[in-house]
Parts: C-alpha cells; sequence; structure tokens
C-alpha cells in the first residue's frame, strides 16, 4: 500500500494526516501551541516549538493510521503566510519566529510604500498595497530594531521553506507562499530586485523559486528518526494553506468559490492568469496549482464568533466544560429563532480590522440600531449577518474582475454551522455545500500536490475533483435575498461612513 502525509503547519496547531491512495484519511492528529506576546503588536515561537509539534503530529497521525512510515511515499507541506525565520550561517534560527499576525512593523510598511508607491506594489506583487504583517515590513523592522540579528542572518525563510529545510537540507520555496512575502514579482516568478535592494538583502539570501508540487528530496537520513519518517519518504512542495484548502474541497476550476471561516474569513476564486484589480481592491496569488492563480481576500471571520461566546456564554461554557451541550449548537439555535434582519440590529463584526475589498487596519467592531428589544440572540445573529456581509462584498470584488462564481463550498468551524451555512446561501443566492473533506481540506490539498509528485495520481485537478465529494448543501430561499441586497447596501454605506471615525479611536 502506498500513503501520503499531509501536514498543515496552523497559527495555533500543526495538524497532520495520513491519507491511502483513493484519497481516504487513515489517521489524524493535532498538536497545539500557544504563541508568544512579548510586546504589544508582537507575535513570535521560538522554532523548537513549532518543531516539537510537528514531530508530535506526524508521530500520533502514523501511529492512528497503523501504517509503516516506510509505506509513506511522500509528505505535503501546507502553510499559514508570512511566518518568517531568520537563520545564521549554520542554518540555526538566531531569534523567535515572527507570526504572520505580528502587526510591529507598521513604521516599515509605511516606509515601503511611500518609497516604491503603492500602484507598483500592486502591479507588481498582486497585492493590493504594503501592510506590517507582510515579511518584506518584518526584515525591515529587524534591520531597523535588531541590527546584530540582522547582519548575522544567512537567509530568510518562510515556515513552510523552515520545514523543508529541516527534512531534507535543501533550500527552496514555492511561489504560493512567496505571494505575500512583497519580494516576489507575480509578473515574473521571480524575486523583485528593486524591493530586495530596499531592504538591503540579496537572493543568495533567499531559497530557490519553484512551483508547489515540486519534488523536493527525500527525508535526510541525519533526521529520519529524529522526526519519526522514513528515509523512503519524498517531500515535496505543498502551497499557502488557504490554496491547500481549496484544492481539499476541489477548488480547482473557474466557478468555483470557497469560503474558510475559521479565526479569520478568507475566500478563494480561481483563475487561469493574474488579475490585477484596476480599483486596487482586490488581491491576487498564484495557486496551489502551477499556471493557475486565485482571487483571494481575507478579513474577520470567525474570531468574531468567538469573541461573542467567550464574552457573553460564560455560564454555558462553564457547564460544557462539565459535559453539558456545545455552546457553538446553543449560538447556532439562538440564531436559529432570531428573525432575518435580526429587528433592525446592524452589525459591522470589524474586531481586528478589515480585509480586502474594503481594506482599513483600524476598523472596530460596531453595533447599530440597539434597541431594548434586542436579545443576546440578536446579537449571535448580527454578527453572523456581519460577516456574511464581509463574504458579499468579496463575492462582489471577484466578480468586478471577471472572475465567475456559480457556488460556494465552505470549510473551517463556521461549514459546521448549519444556521450560519444556510444564511451564508439566502444572502448570496448561491447555494452552499460543505465537503466530506472539510475538516482535513488543507492536510489533503498538502497530500494531493505530494501524491501526484510522486506518481500516486497523475493530475491535482482531476484528484481532487474526484476526492471531494459535498457532504451537505444549502438552497438559497428567494424570499430573502431582498432583504440581505439592502442589507449589503446599508453595509457599503457604514463602511464608507462609520468605519474612518475608528482611526481616531
Amino acid at each position: 500500500m502506498s500513503y501520503i502525509l499531509g501536514v498543515d503547519l496552523g497559527t495555533t496547531a500543526i495538524k497532520a494526516a495520513v491519507f491511502d491512495a483513493d484519497g481516504h484519511e487513515k489517521g489524524s492528529h493535532t498538536c497545539e501551541y500557544t504563541l508568544l506576546t512579548p510586546f504589544s503588536g508582537a507575535v513570535e515561537l521560538e522554532a523548537t516549538t513549532y518543531i516539537q509539534a510537528f514531530k508530535h503530529a506526524v508521530a500520533s497521525a502514523i501511529d492512528t493510521a497503523e501504517v509503516d512510515k516506510d509505506e509513506i511515499v511522500s509528505l505535503g507541506i501546507s502553510a499559514q503566510g508570512e511566518t518568517i525565520f531568520l537563520l545564521d550561517e549554520h542554518r540555526q534560527p538566531l531569534r523567535p519566529a515572527i507570526v504572520w499576525m505580528d502587526t510591529r512593523a507598521e513604521e516599515e510598511s509605511n516606509f515601503i510604500e511611500e518609497q516604491l508607491g503603492r500602484e507598483r506594489i500592486h502591479k507588481t506583487t498582486g497585492q493590493v498595497g504594503m501592510n506590517a504583517i507582510w515579511p518584506a515590513a518584518k526584515i525591515l523592522w529587524i534591520k531597523r530594531n535588531e541590527p546584530e540579528v540582522f547582519a548575522k542572518t544567512s537567509k530568510f525563510l518562510l515556515i513552510e521553506d523552515f520545514f523543508v529545510h529541516l527534512l531534507t537540507g535543501k533550500l527552496v520555496a514555492e511561489d504560493s507562499l512567496l505571494c505575500s512575502a512583497m519580494y516576489w514579482d507575480i509578473n515574473t516568478r521571480k524575486y523583485w530586485p528593486e524591493m530586495l535592494d530596499l531592504l538591503g538583502i540579496s537572493e543568495a539570501q533567499l531559497p530557490e523559486i519553484c512551483h508547489p508540487g515540486t519534488p523536493v528530496a527525500t527525508v535526510s537520513p541525519s533526521v529520519a528518526e529524529e522526526f519519526g519518517l522514513s528515509t523512503k519518504t519524498l517531500v515535496c512542495l505543498g502551497a499557502l494553506d488557504q490554496a491547500c484548502g481549496a484544492i481539499g474541497v476541489g477548488n480547482v476550476k473557474p466557478g468555483i468559490f470557497s469560503e474558510s471561516t475559521g479565526a479569520a474569513l478568507a475566500s478563494v476564486a480561481m483563475t487561469d492568469h493574474p488579475v490585477i484589480d484596476p480599483s486596487g481592491q482586490m488581491p491576487c496569488f498564484a495557486s496551489g496549482i502551477p499556471g493557475m492563480y486565485m482571487v483571494h481576500a481575507y478579513s474577520t471571520g470567525g474570531m468574531a464568533i468567538r469573541w461573542f461566546r467567550d464574552a457573553f456564554w460564560m455560564s454555558e461554557l462553564a457547564a460544557e466544560r462539565e459535559g453539558g451541550p456545545n455552546v457553538y449548537s446553543l449560538i447556532d439555535e439562538a440564531v436559529k429563532s432570531t428573525p432575518p434582519g435580526c429587528d433592525g440590529l446592524r452589525v459591522l463584526p470589524h474586531l481586528q480590522g478589515s480585509g480586502p475589498p474594503d481594506t482599513n487596519a483600524q476598523a472596530k467592531g460596531i453595533f447599530l440600531n440597539v434597541t431594548l428589544a434586542h436579545s443576546r440572540a440578536h446579537f449571535a445573529r448580527g454578527l453572523m449577518e456581519g460577516v456574511s456581509m464581509v463574504l458579499l462584498r468579496m463575492i462582489e470584488g471577484t466578480r468586478a474582475l471577471g472572475v465567475d462564481v456559480r457556488e460556494i463550498r465552505s470549510l473551517s468551524g463556521g461549514a459546521k454551522s448549519a444556521a450560519w451555512c444556510q444564511l451564508k446561501a439566502n444572502a448570496s443566492g448561491l447555494p452552499v455545500r460543505t465537503m466530506h473533506t472539510t475538516d482535513i481540506a488543507a492536510c489533503l490539498g498538502a497530500a494531493i500536490l505530494a501524491g501526484v509528485a510522486a506518481g500516486v495520481w497523475k493530475s491535482v485537478v482531476d484528484t481532487a475533483s474526484s476526492i471531494a465529494k459535498y457532504d451537505l448543501q444549502y438552497e438559497p430561499d428567494a424570499k430573502h435575498f431582498g432583504l440581505y441586497q439592502d442589507m449589503l447596501a446599508e453595509y457599503k454605506g457604514f463602511m464608507k461612513d462609520l468605519v474612518p471615525l475608528t482611526k481616531k479611536m
């Protein structure tokens, strides 16, 4: 038997899953960790923490699957974007990794945009402008604030590059992850010389660029035992987590729109050519499929519901810990019991700023039209409707670029909420489908890339399309469509008129 291992390097956990040659999950395991926040805006994690979590997740997944490690023919990685490692001349980390959500480099981000210009940055990278979370800004922050570390840095690696190097000794990267590094050119698919010059780094300090799914090398004998892997296993480049997730739910052709409502809301629509938005609102990424691209947006999502749960359902959370019902299921029932439109309550759900196409890092959560008649259930539905308006804006921005959207495939935690899935269908007028592969989409996408690279399967597109099967389908209820179109118009007005006021807070 041949098995493939897919590993998802997530923000707060690493998940590993073993798949057979039919794409069925045989075993998986998730190992969580706690991020470090040494000062305001800073988010870091020691390399050793990532490594231990990787080892534990992989070993437990293989053990759960009850397969011999020698039968694992290939390994692929799905990775969070923007998390960066700085290595010395001996290829050892000089400091903790700077995690993607770290915003310490706001000043450096503004400086880079002033020097190169927002329009030029957009046309070169596909991203709509600079942001403190992008690796280019982080590198400049290191140069300015930790000059001794910058001087000793021999290699700048993103998190996928780091683990590929650990497993094989090779220094390679793939372009779906490099998209938001801001020193990669979406037109040439090579490093951007002007950005490297501005940062004061060279191509020699960066890994070789390859396509997603490229076979790299078998696991090095020097680390095979340490990582619980076989020297027969081929390590392959995977892709950005959202790109892998799209592959894992079969979003591999134009017309399909996948949305992931996890901590953040992220959307992906496929296209066969780079799409640079003339309005400067929607970003474009290289996808996990060589030659394909994706219109990819991201903003506030499930974190708003988690905040609401933690802040306003504390007694129910305590009961859940003692064996009571899941609080999210209680919130779902509350949403179902509340009429669409929340009796006039409107919510801008931006507890962490807003993303494309309404990018505003200073955006805050705003609750409007609150009366004595509104209950906790209204706020639950209001938050779900607010996030759904963000989703509609993503669909609107995608369609404005000439990219077709005919169906929505939902993944991550939000896909488990029947109330939310139905709400999204009603609001968009599109069928919303959850897939049997929803829970393991990112791992499966990485595994498909690795399986094709190893010859287990012939085509990423054909394999993903055949493996991804519908689980549930939510058809839109036409009687609610007009209400949500009016709500979308209100939302756009609020974003224009109200959100700028939050910059003063």
